[in-house]
Order: structure tokens, then C-alpha cells, then sequence
């Protein structure tokens, strides 16, 4: 009897921790999702999210994360809230494909096994093709060769497995030309040369910038959670480089500042602590929320979207699907360049933020895209299916 009794008080406090969580309707209503789904396989522990948030340009594109998340509310917010940044990233990109998103709940250092990620092959593999991923935040190129042996839905796969390679590399290449661009607007010419820089973490994006900029003939200033990869820079570059604290580097008087690290860092807190002309960095979600683009804007400091000069590693991983070439991929990332300057003539123009001017260019990409789209191409009678996408 005891026992019943205390199953039924279990049931009753699932019940009501239930209830508490936020009607997932109402938030795929609130951000615009067509789709969202939970995937569990018990026998090794996985435990994801799938978020698509818009396929009006393609089949949705976007990496798996794997994090140790307290709650599965907060595991949802993640991927709802980046699925929704890729839709805007894929648009300005210019590649044919939507937003998405997949999460794992787990610590990927002890997580992590082959099978796990056989299961998130099978998971994905059942969207058929409305969902690709790769890796993000605690998933790595090689455990994707594990989730490639149950279907094809996976892109960034190592060179030796018929993958693209280091996206990392376009990924820095993208984020300097939107630091060109940005020099370009502001003091009428794309070069670096003599610029401060200020890049808070040096990962491997963030140090592949960092070599970049030095070529560029920029002096750099760093800071990373690793005092070893700081030590290592100063040691190559000693007159060059300057070492700072990751918390604190958004205060250096600069020209540009490098958020390369975590998101949200421009917040309340940290916003009326910069002393930097421009920022221009590869960290996804800098903004912590829209208004603080709108801050930014009336304090006169320009805000490269960081879903557009990021988006090298998107471009390279995407042109995979399309039979992958390198010089394609490297005419897109440096057509970077262009589309920061719009969003930066039209800021102007408009007397607009630049992350509104970034989402006014998406939405309108999106809206002459499903208008071309309401025009059937045909049926195929041989292949018995339709052709062309859309």
C-alpha cells in the first residue's frame, strides 16, 4: 500500500512539473516553427531535440549541440531560439536551405558513444531529408561518421569520409571580411591595417582570425579561457599581441571588438562598458535580445550581424549537399563582404539598427522565394515524384 501510495505522489509532482513547463505551441507559434521533435532511445541515454523553424528556401540546415542542460525547458529554448538564427543565417547566405536545429541533453565527455549517435542517425534519417546537422558544441566531425552509417542527413563529415573538412576556416575567413566591410563603411577603405582589434576567445575560429589579422597588419588584442593558447600567441607575435581577461576585454578602447566565445554578450550589463567603433565576431547570439541591437545603434557603435559573418562554416558544409567545390564556396564567403555593406548602407538609410536591417533583407528573400515557388515545375511520370524543390 505504502508503495502505491508514494508512486501515486511521484506521479502527482510529474503531473505538475508538467504543467509548469511552457505550452510548446504557443512558443513554435511565438517564433514561427512549423516543427519540433523529442527523440529518446533508451538504451544509450540520448535524449534531443529537433527544432525546424522554416523551410520556405529548403530543407532545414543546422548543427547538433550536446549539453549537459539542467532542464529539457531550457534544452527547447536553446534549439528554438537557434533553429530560428539559422533560417536568418541561411538567408543572408545565400545557400538553399532553412533554419534548424538539433540538441542533445547529455555531458559529452561522458555521454557520448557510438551507438548514441547510430540512434541520432536513425532519428534524423526519419524526417527524410527535411533536416541536415553536423557538428556544434560538444559533437565533433568523427562522431557524425557513427550517425552517417544510418542515413544520409549529415554534413561537416572529415575529409577521410567524404566530408568538406575545417569549416573553421571559412568560418574566420567570413567573420574578416565583415571586419573589411565594416572598415570599409566607416573609416572608406576595407583595410585593416593599423586597426586595434579586440577578439575574446581563441578557439578555433578565434585563432585562425587572430593569424589572419595579423597578416592583415592589424595589432590584436586576446583573451581565452585557456592562459596557454594566450601564452602561445604572445610568444609568436610578441609586439603584435596583447593578452587581456575574457571577462573583461569588451572594455578595451578599440576599433573592433571579436566576440569569437559565448553568446549574449552584449547584455545589460556589458553594453555601456564598450569602447569599441564596430563589433564583428563569429560567436552565434552576441545580442542577448533584440533591443540591445537597438542600443547599440543609438550609442553610434556598428554591429556586424554575427548570423552573416559566421556564416562560412554554413556555406561550406551546405555546398556538400550540392556536390561540394571549394572555389564556390570560397566566392560566397568572401561575398560576405557585400552583403555587410548593404545591411550597413541600408542601416543608414533607413535610420535603422543593423541586425533590423539584416531581418528586413531575410524576410523579403523569403517572401519573393514562396512567391516564385507557387509555380509548379511538373511531375516526373518516369521517377513518379515531383521535380523541383519546392
Amino acid at each position: 500500500m505504502g508503495s502505491l501510495k508514494m508512486d501515486h505522489l511521484e506521479l502527482k509532482e510529474k503531473r505538475a512539473e508538467i504543467a509548469q513547463m511552457r505550452d510548446i505551441f504557443a512558443l513554435m507559434e511565438e517564433h514561427g516553427h512549423e516543427q519540433v521533435v523529442f527523440c529518446r532511445h533508451a538504451r544509450t541515454g540520448l535524449k534531443a531535440i529537433v527544432a525546424i523553424h522554416n523551410t520556405t528556401l529548403g530543407p532545414a540546415i543546422g548543427g547538433c549541440r550536446m549539453i549537459p542542460y539542467e532542464t529539457t525547458d531550457e534544452a527547447l529554448e536553446d534549439v528554438l531560439r537557434l533553429s530560428k538564427g539559422m533560417t536568418y543565417k541561411c538567408g543572408l547566405a545565400d545557400v538553399d536551405f532553412g533554419g534548424g536545429k538539433m540538441v542533445i541533453i547529455g555531458d559529452p565527455a561522458e555521454d557520448k558513444s557510438p551507438e548514441m549517435f547510430r540512434a541520432v542517425g536513425r532519428f534524423v534519417g526519419g524526417l527524410n531529408g527535411r533536416f541536415f546537422t553536423g557538428t556544434d558544441m560538444g559533437t565533433e566531425p568523427e562522431d557524425f561518421i557513427h550517425a552517417a552509417r544510418e542515413s544520409a542527413s549529415f554534413v561537416g563529415l572529415p575529409q577521410s569520409h567524404g566530408g568538406s573538412g575545417d569549416t573553421s576556416i571559412p568560418t574566420a575567413l567570413g567573420v574578416l571580411q565583415g571586419m573589411r566591410a565594416i572598415a570599409a563603411h566607416l573609416w572608406g577603405t576595407p583595410s585593416l591595417a593599423g586597426k586595434k582589434v579586440a577578439v575574446q576567445g581563441i578557439g578555433k575560429v578565434g585563432s585562425k582570425l587572430v593569424e589572419m589579422l595579423l597578416e592583415e597588419g592589424a595589432s590584436v588584442v586576446i583573451a581565452d579561457l585557456c592562459e596557454e593558447r594566450c601564452a602561445e600567441w604572445k610568444q609568436r607575435a610578441p609586439e603584435e599581441v596583447e593578452i587581456s581577461q575574457v571577462d573583461v576585454i569588451h572594455q578595451m578602447d578599440c576599433d573592433i571588438f571579436a566576440p569569437c566565445a559565448r553568446g549574449g554578450i552584449i547584455n545589460d550589463r556589458t553594453l555601456d562598458e564598450l569602447q569599441c567603433r564596430a563589433i564583428v565576431g563569429s560567436a552565434n547570439n552576441q545580442l542577448e535580445a533584440d533591443r540591445h541591437g537597438d542600443l547599440l545603434h543609438a550609442r553610434g557603435i556598428l554591429y556586424a550581424p554575427d548570423y552573416l559573418v559566421n556564416a562560412g562554416g554554413l556555406i561550406q558544409v551546405a555546398d556538400e549537399l550540392e556536390g561540394y567545390q571549394a572555389e564556390r564556396v570560397l566566392a560566397k564567403t568572401k561575398a560576405i563582404y557585400d552583403m555587410v555593406l548593404e545591411i550597413c548602407e541600408r542601416s543608414k538609410r533607413e535610420n535603422i539598427p543593423t541586425c533590423r536591417a539584416a531581418d528586413r533583407i531575410v524576410v523579403e528573400r523569403m517572401e519573393n522565394i514562396a512567391d516564385l515557388r507557387r509555380m509548379i515545375l511538373g511531375y516526373d511520370r518516369n521517377q513518379n515524384r515531383k521535380v523541383g524543390r519546392g
